[in-house]
């Protein structure tokens, strides 16, 4: 076992156990697994207010989110990266300054950051770009990763999401991806699920996907977006993303609410630091 994935899972346990029976209850009811076209319908359109969110933040020259915080905080979250630790938030959107209902489902928003010292932006984006070798950088999370196909700025990619503690988790999901550069020193690109299917006999012959809708609701949804703005004599690199799962039984919801909140801030911590890692490693002679 890598001793990456012994670290992880050793340290989450707990955590794990929580989710098996936390699984095992909500997958009673197989309605209840099933994404309902309101659910679906509300999560775009908590990304579209997202989306236009971000938009705004470009015309503010606020690239990254802690360009938003007052000024002191900003500093203080700046030096913090420059010295090497992961900057993590996270984040709900909100419609006329109210939360919004996702009725039947859950969003996770999160967003992080992390500073590659004498790295340039085009360096940091080979790679996120380096689909091909995706399970070497962001192993043991990433079984499997393709490039479907690249046309001009549009890629369309094919991720196998890989989770094992006490159950194993595998989701395949496809994904269209638009990459943006925003002059010289700033790029952005913006990741949208198009399909995301439960794997059904993982490493097997008899390996496939689940029919759409027959699943147990670890992930419906993803969109991800990624920021690289080169500055301070290195990159910046920050990962926002909103994902859509099931909703948790009013029963359960004492034990699972630390768990959302804990499990992507994890994630994110790690695909962060293994992309600084990926991109030191090529720096070094």
């Amino acid at each position: 076992m890598h001793d990456r994935a012994r670290r992880l899972l050793e340290s989450s346990q707990q955590i794990a156990l929580g989710l098996l029976v936390l699984l095992g209850l909500a997958a009673s009811s197989a309605r209840a697994s099933q994404l309902k076209p309101e659910t679906a319908a509300a999560f775009d359109r908590y990304v579209a207010l997202t989306e236009a969110r971000m938009e705004n933040d470009v015309r503010l020259n606020q690239f990254l989110v802690m360009d938003r915080l007052p000024d002191l905080q900003r500093k203080a979250a700046y030096s913090q990266l420059q010295n090497g630790q992961v900057y993590i938030e996270e984040l709900r959107t909100q419609q006329e300054q109210h939360a919004m209902l996702i009725p039947g489902g859950l969003i996770h928003h999160w967003v992080g950051v992390i500073f590659i010292p004498k790295a340039t932006l085009s360096e940091a984006n080979a790679v996120l770009q380096d689909y091909e070798n995706e399970t070497e950088i962001y192993k043991p999370e990433i079984h499997r990763a393709k490039l479907i196909e690249r046309n001009g700025n549009v890629s369309k990619i094919f991720l196998q999401f890989y989770n094992k503690s006490i159950v194993t988790v595998v989701l395949n999901e496809y994904s269209d991806v638009i990459e943006t550069r925003l002059g010289s020193t700033r790029l952005q690109s913006a990741s949208h699920s198009t399909r995301i299917a439960e794997v059904v006999n993982p490493g097997s012959p008899d390996e496939h996907e689940r029919t759409d809708g027959d699943d147990h609701g670890y992930m419906w949804r993803l969109s991800s977006y990624w920021r690289i703005e080169e500055k301070d004599g290195g990159v910046y690199v920050q990962n926002e993303s909103i994902t859509l799962s099931r909703t948790v039984p009013a029963l359960l919801a004492w034990l699972a609410n630390p768990l959302v909140k804990s499990i992507p801030r994890d994630v994110l911590f790690h695909t962060l630091t293994d992309t600084r890692n990926a991109v030191l490693k090529r720096l070094t002679p």
